[in-house]
């Protein structure tokens, strides 16, 4: 017994070991290529380190890395597109998955199912709608129908994750509430939200990377360089081929990758709190 708890926790450390190298190794390439001056192009080669050590890429790609636009404006798109797209798919998810949670009413079961169809279905089923809703209301090539759209992909997914955790809140302690006074406004300001805002931080960090990061549905609702998002100017910069350094792109990449870090280190007792509850609840 003792020699098969010895191979098993070998044969776990080797797995993570690979696992480790996996996630590591691509990151460590893009570093090396972020600080390496001698690129013209693509790398022809393998290197551990930079061939000649520079900042210059760095502080290319901090200036206009993308057709004469400032790094700056990229940023602020691609801030006010995810944090807006999160913002709107939160509140709007919080009040549906607290109603879907606690509430019976007619057509609820559809309701939920056609939720969960949509967040099954790709993106681009929603494309055509989205297009002649936003050419309608004349929102289509701003920050703002960009925003609506990512908003869009995110609320089913955000409703029913805010469903789970506000039907893990315990209805004793609402209905305390209610005997104290508190009508249902208040309840579930003061109780229900403080309880499930695991649930809902979880959802709002996926709403934020899904708006982030997404691109290739994003061309369809731009038509102007100051309204691309660091996303899509990546996406761009390797459509030119060999025009743009790899070191720009690598330098994009991790600079980008900054504010998402940023995120999870600010979140992350929150999202450890998710996980143990999950665990606990799992366990009993």
């Amino acid at each position: 017994m003792r020699k098969m708890n010895w191979v098993k926790k070998v044969v776990t450390q080797i797995i993570l070991f690979i696992v480790g190298l996996y996630v590591i190794i691509p990151i460590w390439g893009a570093i090396r290529l972020a600080f390496d001056g001698s690129l013209k192009s693509r790398p022809i080669e393998f290197r551990l380190f930079p061939e000649v050590f520079s900042l210059k890429p760095l502080l290319a790609t901090l200036d206009r890395p993308y057709q004469s636009v400032d790094f700056s404006v990229l940023l602020r798109n691609s801030m006010i597109v995810s944090l807006g797209a999160a913002l709107i798919a939160l509140v709007l998810g919080a009040s549906l998955a607290y109603a879907f949670a606690r509430y019976r009413f007619p057509g609820k079961k559809p309701a939920l199912f056609l939720l969960l169809l949509a967040a099954m279905l790709p993106p681009v089923a929603f494309m055509t709608p989205l297009y002649i809703v936003l050419s309608i209301l004349h929102l289509r090539t701003t920050l703002l129908g960009l925003t609506l759209v990512y908003a869009t992909f995110a609320l089913p997914f955000c409703i029913w994750n805010m469903r789970a955790g506000f039907q893990s809140v315990s209805k004793e302690l609402e209905e305390a509430a209610f005997l104290d006074g508190a009508n249902s406004l208040l309840t579930f300001w003061y109780i229900s939200l403080p309880l499930a805002l695991p649930a809902i931080t979880i959802a709002g960090l996926l709403s934020f990377l899904m708006g982030y990061s997404e691109f290739a549905m994003g061309w369809l609702f731009v038509s102007k360089a100051d309204t691309v998002t660091l996303a899509m100017s990546i996406y761009a910069m390797v459509q030119t081929g060999n025009a743009q350094p790899w070191s720009i792109l690598a330098s994009m990449f991790i600079i980008m990758s900054i504010p998402i870090v940023l995120v999870f280190v600010i979140l992350q007792n929150t999202l450890l709190d998710r996980m143990l509850f999950t665990t606990q609840k799992s366990g009993n």
